[in-house]
């Protein structure tokens, strides 16, 4: 049995009933198979992938809280500190009912080569909980993130471990939770990103995974001789990252035509009105079916999927796994020549494979979702030196910070000889940035 096999097999074990973990794992190992090959003896010898597959340290722990009826709740919370080989834990925070450990290990897996890719000196982490914030009021969110974080702050710092919103978890959350910390700790620092601007946090951090993404999508495009400029895009999702994709694609002459959420999805054929969409789900916390009782012409479809709809690029920015195999045929059928994904593991393996072997561009969200991550790094930089920067200057950088993860991808890509596969060059590129400072600092 060959080295990956055998630690794939490892992985099953040690993690049973884990498929999301299983998932990600196998798709690293997979498409660094060539690296492996090159330095096997080392490897093997060293145990170098035993030591990148198991997390450095996982927590979970109750988070009981008392709803408006005053009846006690109970939901479970996570932490994942998979990897500090390049700095602090960094990671996001998910509050879903989807969380469970099997989705926080493939997060966090996940989280350690997108952070490398950005360059910046951090780590991969994820956490979240079982929690849906959708129809709690604002005390019960506040009651539930002041439970989660007394439990989580014994394990968080600006040097160890500086949490970010994900799902469920946005500026309103993030709030509650700070000020749980402080409360706590009686300190003011640079622990959790994705902050208000009046307290520490960075312009542009609420635009900057979905401005990432078309960032990256355009540097690939362009290699190909295309542009987003006169594209149609679809686009699926209605939260941050879709809503600011939405927005800067359109900004740089793409025609947005569907934004949607997990009931069904939105068609305009005039182009989506994206302060509309903020309106809904930043400000009313609606549904996006509410649009088109605003906009005329739109329609909503309950119950489908964008990838219906004819296009030139597609964005997948929702949620793991919701872009299935024949949901990639029908892209395909429907004239789609590239995919960049918005959020984390969107498209199935299967429809991954179909698109690559259909010639269709595709960049995978550990490159082309790191705009988030690299803007939070910003934000920790400005929280130690108590300074503030400008929208422009911090958009330059994350535009720096995108080309900078297109030429890793495209040059790691080539140098194995698999110039076009995006999916290996990024894990290639991230995955030798983290062996290297594992191997150099003693695997501790």
């Amino acid at each position: 049995m060959s080295y990956i096999s055998n630690v794939m097999q490892m992985v099953r074990e040690m993690n049973p009933a884990e498929p999301e973990f299983h998932q990600a794992a196998k798709e690293v190992l997979d498409s660094i198979e060539p690296v492996v090959k090159r330095y096997e003896k080392e490897f093997r010898r060293e145990r170098v992938l035993e030591h990148l597959l198991e997390p450095e340290r996982s927590i979970s722990f109750r988070v009981p809280w008392v709803d408006d009826k005053g009846k006690l709740q109970i939901n479970r919370g996570f932490r994942v500190q998979f990897n500090s080989a390049l700095g602090p834990y960094k990671g996001g925070l998910r509050f879903h009912p989807s969380v469970n450990r099997s989705s926080m290990n493939f997060l966090a897996f996940e989280q350690t080569f997108k952070n490398a890719l950005t360059g910046q000196p951090i780590g991969g982490g994820k956490g979240g909980a079982n929690f849906n914030p959708k129809g709690k009021s604002d005390r019960e969110v506040m009651a539930f993130c002041q439970s989660f974080m007394t439990e989580l702050f014994k394990y968080i710092g600006p040097n160890e471990d500086v949490p970010a919103g994900d799902i469920g978890v946005g500026g309103r959350e993030i709030g509650y939770l700070y000020g749980q910390y402080k409360r706590l700790t009686n300190q003011y620092e640079g622990t959790l990103t994705g902050k208000g601007l009046l307290w520490g946090g960075s312009l542009c951090r609420t635009e900057a995974t979905g401005y990432g993404v078309c960032y990256i999508a355009e540097e690939m495009l362009r290699a190909h001789g295309r542009s987003l400029e006169g594209s149609t895009v679809v686009v699926s999702g209605s939260g941050n990252v879709a809503t600011y994709a939405v927005e800067k694609a359109q900004q740089m002459g793409a025609k947005v035509v569907t934004v949607s959420d997990s009931n069904g999805y939105v068609y305009d054929p005039n182009g989506i009105d994206v302060q509309v969409v903020k309106e809904i789900k930043e400000v009313r916390r609606g549904r996006i079916s509410e649009y088109v009782k605003i906009v005329p012409g739109s329609t909503y479809r309950d119950g489908k999927k964008v990838w219906e709809i004819p296009c030139d690029v597609a964005f997948p920015c929702a949620i793991q796994n919701e872009l299935d195999l024949d949901d990639a045929m029908d892209l395909v059928a429907n004239g789609c020549f590239a995919v960049t994904e918005g959020a984390n593991m969107p498209t199935t393996r299967e429809a991954t494979d179909y698109l690559q072997a259909k010639g269709v561009l595709f960049m995978p969200g550990k490159a082309s979702n790191a705009g988030g991550v690299g803007v939070s790094a910003l934000e920790m930089a400005q929280n130690s030196m108590r300074t503030r920067r400008s929208f422009d200057e911090v958009d330059a950088d994350l535009h720096g910070i995108m080309k900078g993860i297109w030429t890793q991808v495209s040059e790691a890509a080539a140098e194995y000889n698999l110039d076009g596969n995006y999916v290996v060059g990024a894990n290639i590129a991230g995955f030798q940035k983290v062996v290297q400072a594992m191997r150099e600092q003693g695997f501790v």
